[in-house]
């Protein structure tokens, strides 16, 4: 006969709710703050709604009316050095942090408002509206807050995407020895979002002091929670990751204060994470002044029953209560709210000219449209004094090494110096230095700081962007194949490569991507891709390309003190066991950003490539017989790219084939072809000819590989169709 044991989950899972004893015990200081803050946050978001009613708002505007009992109770026990970061309906929270940063003493419920509260009141609207006043200079607009100084770092239009970097903000606090937390807020729609729960694991895996607080509005867009997954009690999810949780009334502030606590208790004595669920209702719809019901998903019946539990009212109920004001004080804090922002609002408007009747934005609050790259990238000015070094300056003694010999080096020679870099990856901390042991030696040398992570790329790709975006460390990620690039799509293109530029350029984003490329290794169409063309095609990455191990150093040298986000990539099957002079005992000179080399020299055809392909085409051009000159771009970014050397070259050649192995579907070369067509047009006496892998991805076959990719043959034949044929056949 079988047996039956039957199991308990290892953390605890409570529903915590108020009584009028809570509420009796509860500081009159605290009480005031609360009110005073929640009816702050529902004037500003009324005169949101009210701008947006008049058409001045471009885009969405998500009210958290309804929801700021959520915010304001879970924010009070925070300080300064705690970081949040949220959603797309973040508003609330974002004010919540900024009012009690300014505010840290609280607030009274009379007197007139400090001119640090309008300064927070008018930035935070000035941002909304798209106005240079901004905290983000306009760029971030409603669903991108960020004031870093005080802790509120980011909130987020992608669905649950903002979740990973809370766990970056978690780490960074616990190694730096604090007894700060972070708490990421995001809605129930991110609940079923998967980076979200590879964050919870890794949260747990690893005992980072992180709150997920679920804002459970009942709504995604219009789908409900019942109709999205088969447990609507959302909390439940964080017993699966044995996650302490609490279920909270969200539209009672004081139990959200009351868990929050509870959960701060559990953090701050470093026994790991916590999940908060608060119910709590948007009494709009997903953006804009009209409810739900406007829209059909939703009957005024169960509107009016949520209004009816109005947190504001909630509050003010219980501060007459207890005879802690009355309610000629509640009408009047009500008052002032609403009338410090309708003047505000009075500062950015002026009558529109052109619509009778109508207002506009003050012209002079704009900002100027001239600037809108600025920001996407630093200026590099942290490399200036730097030591350069190219291999053919070398005039010391060299010595021999091999490609993946030297990756493993000039890391474990930076760690050494540089006590911020924490290399993270799946296996870089066993099997003598991951897979092909490009970390050998470093989890024995830097035990904290090297760190195996769980199979889940999102989740360990996004912590490293809130390491980065925290600043006090330098996050290396190993991304064990390019193709890798997909699974953790999110955090590196909308999460990291934007982060600078949508927060208003005032942050750098110090974060290095080694990025392994499998072609000719008979994984297959899944760990084959080059992934120079796809990160090419987003902005806000540098990307280096290193054909040689004397490179490689340099390249990772200036990686590691550049600001900016820079993905490395590293070509397994046709370089890490290729070998190569370095400086003998020299792991300290770096590669200059933006600098290319020309390998070979000619006269007849430019030659522009990178990484596995360099040597074949410098052997092609001695197949072909064509004198073509051989550019290695070292540095592949329309940011970085040595125009200097590519123009001497096309002004001397008047011809142009580009050379990659991978795909024509992923290709680089496409993009950089059509920038040189733009740029040296009139130099050209052919069109600028390409060669590439075919459509297909390399299969495991291993003629259906080869086929797949390019070769020396296949350069050679393309020099020769270029340098002999005037239409410059591709």
């Amino acid at each position: 006969m079988t047996t039956k044991k039957k199991l308990a989950p290892a953390s605890p899972w409570v529903e915590l709710r108020t009584t009028t004893k809570d509420w009796d015990a509860a500081d009159p200081a605290l009480l005031t703050t609360m009110a005073t803050q929640l009816h702050l946050i529902r004037a500003f978001e009324e005169s949101v709604l009210d701008l947006a009613g008049q058409k001045l708002i471009n885009g969405p505007a998500h009210s958290s009316i309804g929801q700021e009992g959520g915010a304001v109770g879970s924010i009070l026990p925070l300080t300064v050095a705690d970081q949040i970061n949220g959603s797309h309906r973040g508003h609330h929270q974002f004010l919540a942090k900024a009012l009690t940063a300014v505010q840290p003493d609280g607030f009274g419920m009379t007197g007139d408002f400090s001119g640090e509260v309008r300064e927070v009141l008018s930035r935070s609207l000035s941002e909304i509206c798209g106005l240079a006043a901004g905290y983000c200079g306009g760029r971030g607009g409603s669903m991108h807050l960020q004031w870093k100084e005080i802790g509120a770092m980011g909130t987020n239009a992608i669905v649950g995407g903002a979740v990973p970097f809370a766990t970056g903000f978690a780490w960074s606090d616990r190694h730096a020895g604090t007894d700060a937390v972070s708490v990421t807020y995001f809605g129930d729609g991110a609940m079923n979002i998967g980076s979200v729960l590879e964050s919870l694991n890794l949260a747990s895996a690893w005992s980072l002091p992180v709150c997920f607080f679920v804002e459970n509005n009942q709504y995604a867009v219009s789908t409900t929670v019942e109709e999205a997954t088969g447990e609507p009690r959302l909390s439940a999810r964080a017993l699966g990751f044995n996650i302490p949780s609490w279920r909270v009334d969200g539209m009672d502030p004081l139990a959200v204060h009351l868990a929050m606590e509870e959960a701060l208790e559990h953090m701050r004595a470093g026994k790991g994470p916590t999940m908060i669920e608060a119910d709590v209702y948007r009494y709009f719809h997903q953006n804009g002044p009209f409810p739900g019901s406007a829209f059909g998903y939703r009957d005024r019946d169960e509107e009016t029953a949520w209004r009816g539990r109005d947190p504001l009212e909630a509050i003010g109920g219980h501060l007459i209560r207890r005879g802690i004001v009355g309610p000629d004080e509640i009408a009047d804090l009500r008052a002032r709210c609403k009338a410090i922002m309708s003047s505000v609002c009075d500062e950015l408007l002026e009558p529109d000219p052109d619509r009778k009747g109508q207002q506009r934005f003050r012209l002079d609050l704009w900002p100027d449209p001239s600037a809108i790259d600025e920001g996407i990238r630093g200026d590099l000015s942290e490399l200036d004094g730097a030591r350069y070094l190219e291999a053919g300056d070398v005039t010391g003694a060299t010595t021999t090494v091999r490609f993946v010999d030297a990756v493993a080096e000039v890391m474990s020679r930076r760690m050494a110096r540089d006590e911020r870099i924490v290399v993270l990856g799946e296996d870089v901390h066993k099997l003598s230095g991951g897979p092909r042991g490009a970390t050998k030696g470093l989890k024995e040398a830097y035990p904290d700081r090297v760190l195996g992570t769980p199979i889940s790329e999102a989740a360990f790709s996004g912590l490293a962007g809130g390491m980065a975006l925290d600043g006090r460390y330098r996050p290396v990620i190993e991304l064990m194949y390019a193709d890798f690039v997909w699974v953790a799509a999110d955090q590196l293109f909308n999460q990291i490569g934007k982060a600078r530029h949508m927060f208003g350029g005032q942050h750098s984003m110090p974060l290095v991507m080694r990025i392994k490329v499998g072609t000719r290794t008979g994984y297959g169409s899944q760990h084959s891709m080059d992934p120079a063309g796809v990160m090419a095609s987003s902005a806000g990455w540098r990307i280096v390309a290193p054909s040689t191990p004397h490179d490689y150093i340099g390249a990772m040298n200036a990686a590691l003190q550049c600001e900016d986000p820079v993905a490395v990539l590293e070509h397994d099957a046709d370089l890490y066991r290729a070998e190569g002079a370095v400086p003998d005992g020299d792991l300290d000179y770096l590669l200059p950003v933006g600098s290319a080399a020309v390998r070979r020299t000619g006269e007849a055809v430019t030659v522009l490539t990178y990484l596995s392909m360099v040597a074949p085409s410098v052997e092609a051009a001695e197949l072909s017989g064509v004198d073509a000159e051989v550019i290695d771009l070292r540095w592949l970014d329309m940011a970085s790219i040595d125009w200097d050397t590519i123009e001497r070259s096309i002004t001397k050649t008047n011809r142009v084939m580009i050379v990659e192995q991978g795909s024509r579907q992923t290709s680089y070369g496409a993009l950089l072809a059509d920038e040189i067509q733009r740029r040296y047009f009139d130099w050209l006496d052919a069109p600028v000819a390409r060669v590439c892998g075919s459509e297909s991805s390399p299969s495991i076959s291993k003629v259906l590989e080869e086929a797949a990719l390019a070769n020396a043959d296949d350069v050679a034949a393309g020099l020769t169709r270029l340098a002999f044929d005037t239409e410059g056949a591709d």
